[in-house]
């Protein structure tokens, strides 16, 4: 059949359509595309988004569950270097702390740390009586001695026998002065600063009729000392054993003995020994700490009771 002039327009028309709708429809897309693109602000908003994660990652913490929006907690607002690792707190200002001292090293520990009451380099004020020191022997167990120059600590610096052993140096309001080493306690009454003093000490300060007299008193570590020496009190047994140092230049502040599970310190007893009730590390080796952080290891010792058991050990001078 011949088609009409009619007929080829309609079929063209089609042809126009079926062609022109889908160039139409990509046209449209892509001006969609080229407006939300290039719309003001975007790229800006998409980066300070991929910055601020960026951001959050390394430092910036997110507020605990519960807080206030708007109030960010203490972790939130920390910076990084105040959790850093040792450089790092180097480079904020601030020196790192030094790795712990070996047992038989001194580590740089300050007095206040362990000396308890009575503190090097501190003064401290008080009275001195008088008292017959008989023996030379106390409350700290020592026992007789030919040094006659020693004084009773009143109970509250004797605090449970720590002031055993300090040499002490004792000033008169007219500046005469006596160094006395503590072997025993001045019970109470006796006043905090109060020391008793041998007969023979007192009268290097005063006339022994002036009976009591005010004093200025300090901590000293003495030049010239023998090494120390350790002693088992009398029962002592690989059940049960009290532990004694002597002779030692500055307070001790605490006695260790190594057993199975390590390092154990005993307790200290008001008669100036470290107790091992159980007798765990009974003959063991022993480390003694003075109240500077100094460390003294020794072994050999074994539980000889009531034998004094010299070492060719000493704290140093300060």
């Amino acid at each position: 059949m011949k088609e009409t002039r009619q007929d080829a327009r309609r079929r063209r028309h089609r042809l126009r359509l079926l062609i022109g709708t889908p160039v139409a429809l990509i046209t449209a897309v892509a001006l969609v595309c080229l407006v939300v693109a290039f719309r003001p602000g975007h790229r800006a908003d998409a980066g300070h988004a991929a910055n601020a994660t960026a951001a959050g990652s390394t430092g910036t913490a997110t507020p605990e569950r519960g807080a206030r929006a708007g109030s960010a907690s203490p972790t939130a607002t920390r910076s990084p270097r105040t959790t850093a690792s040792p450089s790092a707190a180097a480079d904020a200002g601030t020196t790192p702390a030094r790795p712990p001292a070996s047992a038989t090293s001194r580590p740089a520990a300050t007095g206040a740390s362990l000396a308890g009451r009575i503190r090097p380099g501190v003064g401290y004020r008080g009275v001195a009586t008088t008292y017959d020191a008989g023996t030379g022997d106390g409350a700290c167990s020592f026992g007789p001695s030919d040094d006659v120059m020693t004084a009773a600590m009143n109970h509250t610096d004797y605090e449970t026998s720590k002031a055993c052993g300090a040499y002490v140096l004792v000033r008169a309001a007219d500046g005469a002065s006596v160094t006395v080493r503590i072997t025993n306690e001045c019970p109470l009454p006796c006043a905090p600063g109060q020391l008793d003093l041998s007969a023979q000490a007192f009268a290097e300060l005063a006339s022994p009729s002036a009976g009591r007299i005010p004093v200025t008193w300090k901590l000293l570590s003495p030049g010239a000392s023998d090494t120390i020496a350790v002693r088992y009190k009398t029962g002592s047994s690989r059940w049960w054993c009290a532990i004694q140092v002597i002779g030692h230049r500055n307070p001790v502040a605490r006695l260790e003995v190594r057993t199975a599970d390590g390092w154990r310190r005993l307790p200290r007893t008001d008669y100036n020994y470290f107790l091992a009730e159980d007798g765990a590390g009974c003959g063991g080796t022993i480390r003694i700490t003075d109240i500077y952080g100094e460390r003294l290891t020794v072994g050999g010792i074994t539980v000889r009771p009531d034998t004094v058991q010299p070492t060719r050990l000493q704290f140093a001078r300060h």
